[in-house]
C-alpha cells in the first residue's frame, strides 16, 4: 500500500489517502469530448453556490423502516450510494420528492 498526497478538495471530500499498489496507475487526464461530465469539478452545479464540505444529492432511491426511524438509500451526484438515517435527510428537497412519489 502507498500513502499519497491528495489535493485539498479530495481531502475535504473524505477520500482516504492510502491505496493498494494494484489500484495505482499513471494519471491520464480525462478527454471531456469523449467522456463529458467526469471531472470532479463538474460534480457541483456551481462551485460558488455549494459549501465546500457538502455533497449534492441526486435522488433518494428507497428506504427501510417507518417515520423517524427510517433509513434512506441516497444516490449522490458523484454516482455513489449510501444509507442515511431520517434526521440526516429530513431537510432535503429530494426527500420531499421521494415522499410525494410514494403518495
Amino acid at each position: 500500500s502507498f500513502k499519497i498526497e491528495l489535493p485539498s478538495n479530495l481531502k475535504a471530500r473524505g477520500v482516504h489517502p492510502v491505496f493498494h499498489a494494484s489500484l495505482l496507475r499513471i494519471h491520464i487526464p480525462n478527454d471531456d469530448r469523449l467522456f463529458p461530465g467526469r471531472s470532479d469539478s463538474q460534480l457541483l452545479n456551481k462551485a460558488d453556490e455549494a459549501p465546500e464540505k457538502e455533497w449534492l444529492v441526486q435522488d433518494i432511491l428507497s428506504h427501510i423502516g417507518s417515520k423517524e426511524l427510517s433509513t434512506f438509500e441516497i444516490l449522490w451526484k458523484s454516482g455513489d450510494k449510501s444509507w442515511l438515517p431520517y434526521d440526516r435527510v429530513a431537510h432535503l428537497n429530494a426527500l420531499q420528492r421521494y415522499l410525494d412519489l410514494l403518495g
